[in-house]
């Protein structure tokens, strides 16, 4: 209706594929844009073996990654129009629609297009490849950051840049340099020269939306180009007119704003020639009055927290600080986040904290840590702030040794689901600790002789020949003989109330009782 002759994809997934409609998601096509640059990460999420020709139903699927898992989002192909144009994403090629398709699943993940309105680039990263991000405000950056990003590149990670606006003139203003406010920038490349037989720190960037490049020190034909040796000129392939500049590091760091880097799970890399991370996921849930102990604040329920074990036990490789230690990621994320926002609900103010296995409970199974040490030892790490944002994420390095992550809400007693992430640089051990629990119940035996003669006649009368109760008639039931009772005030038992009861004891799982 659309389109004469649609096509999925047009010569190969490209940036040019990804112009903004009305709706405020340009944080998605930052990630998407940055998508396009990986090729085996793009075909996982937007399947290639689909088209508008070939076994055509009118529908197509792609896959995010959501929560903990990847997930196969379908969607049939009818998308919003506004006096017959996209109202949303689209093509620059107008018969093209893999990118309006890939927004529409994306909106389905998240409940609507709606609920996809203001986010980070960094939530698509992660969403696009199971990964996990850190964010660097690089007016604040730590002192080896380089190193961290030469070592972040050669894990194969994503990394992008961008320059904060302060209003909404400055977007897509450009610099005195030519670099763009407002744009998310891909960084490529981090190698050191020698300029004059001195050594320099260069970055190489990659600007998706077109041909604009950075017009200073160490641009394309610079004249500090003059300087290097030649085998390092020829290397690094420096005068292309194609998007993509070198600068300083020095530079970079004034220059932009912020740096985010996504480091990718084994899975996700293709290639042998990258290092990979070693990468442990856990599930967790905040219930009121049992898990759900808040922070540290809070010292007569803190110690209900899940926590979670990890062995860190060997240092890095060439650790980019010079110090020895074991480097690692946490992220905590809580789930459904587009959704609760969706309905209105605040998402949960989260964090967490890191605490050391005492010698007497070292190489034990399954440890629990209580009051005795959580309530009077220092944590030796937490996440740098309690935020209610989706994931918090932090780096850290310690020595080999035993550790207890225990994630919780600031608040105690804030319900909420979470995936607990922990990416380190060499092979640790992580499990889940679990309490255990006893206790001896006691069954009374219940004859019939001790039921209510009126509940029984009830109870053949509703149920019939079968004996078999379903939730409508267990309503029906309860409602006449709670009617009957003068000492208790209640509106009745609703339908979903009847449900809960018979799945707590529907044994055959058939949603009837016997």
């Amino acid at each position: 209706e659309i389109c004469t002759n649609p096509q999925f994809i047009v010569g190969g997934a490209k940036r040019t594929d990804i112009c903004q409609g009305a709706l405020g998601d340009c944080w998605l096509l930052a990630a998407i844009a940055s998508l396009t640059l990986d090729k085996d990460i793009l075909a996982r999420v937007v399947p290639q073996d689909q088209s508008f020709q070939d076994n055509y139903a009118g529908i197509f699927h792609f896959q995010f990654w959501q929560y903990g898992e990847w997930v196969d989002v379908v969607i049939d192909d009818r998308l919003p129009v506004r006096d017959g144009e996209l109202l949303f994403v689209h093509s620059a090629e107008g018969s093209e629609f893999w990118s309006a398709l890939l927004e529409k699943a994306y909106a389905k993940a998240s409940g609507c297009y709606e609920s996809l309105t203001g986010g980070s680039t960094i939530e698509g990263f992660e969403d696009f490849t199971g990964g996990i991000a850190e964010a660097f405000d690089l007016t604040k950056a730590p002192p080896f950051l380089y190193k961290i990003m030469k070592k972040a590149l050669g894990h194969g990670s994503l990394l992008g840049c961008s320059i904060d606006i302060t209003s909404v003139y400055d977007t897509e203003a450009k610099t005195t340099m030519n670099l763009v406010k407002g744009h998310a920038y891909s960084v490529t490349a981090a190698e050191e020269v020698h300029l004059h037989e001195r050594p320099v720190q260069l970055v190489r960037i990659r600007n998706p939306w077109g041909q604009v490049e950075w017009s200073g020190a160490w641009s394309d034909n610079s004249s500090e180009w003059d300087g290097v040796r030649p085998e390092e000129k020829a290397k690094l392939d420096y005068s292309a007119d194609d998007g993509e500049f070198w600068m300083s590091y020095s530079d970079f760091t004034h220059q932009f704003s912020r740096l985010e880097i996504c480091s990718l799970t084994p899975d996700a890399l293709t290639s042998d020639e990258v290092g990979r991370w070693n990468h442990y996921q856990f599930e967790g849930t905040w219930r009121v009055g049992s898990t759900a102990g808040g922070c540290r604040n809070n010292t007569a329920t803190f110690c209900s927290n899940p926590q979670f074990f990890i062995h860190l036990k060997e240092v890095d490789d060439d650790p980019h600080d010079g110090e020895d230690g074991c480097s690692f990621l946490v992220g905590l994320m809580q789930k459904d986040t587009r959704r609760e926002k969706m309905f209105g609900r605040d998402l949960n103010t989260i964090g967490y904290a890191i605490y050391q296995v005492p010698d007497e409970y070292k190489g034990r199974s399954n440890i629990h840590l209580g009051p005795d040490v959580l309530l009077r030892q220092r944590a030796v790490a937490m996440s740098h702030t309690f935020a209610n944002l989706r994931e918090m994420c932090d780096r850290f390095k310690l020595p080999p040794g035993e550790y207890v992550i225990i994630p919780s809400t600031f608040e105690p007693h804030r319900k909420g689901s979470f995936v607990l992430r922990v990416f380190s640089e060499k092979q640790a051990a992580t499990r889940w600790v679990q309490r255990d629990i006893n206790a001896e119940v006691d069954e009374p035996e219940i004859s019939t002789t001790d039921v209510d003669p009126h509940f029984m006649r009830l109870n053949g009368q509703y149920s019939g020949g079968d004996s078999e109760i379903s939730a409508f008639e267990l309503q029906q039931i309860l409602n006449k003989v709670i009617s009957q009772r003068t000492d208790v005030k209640t509106d009745g038992f609703s339908l979903e109330t009847c449900h809960h009861i018979i799945s707590l004891l529907d044994v055959s799982f058939n949603g009837l009782l016997f």
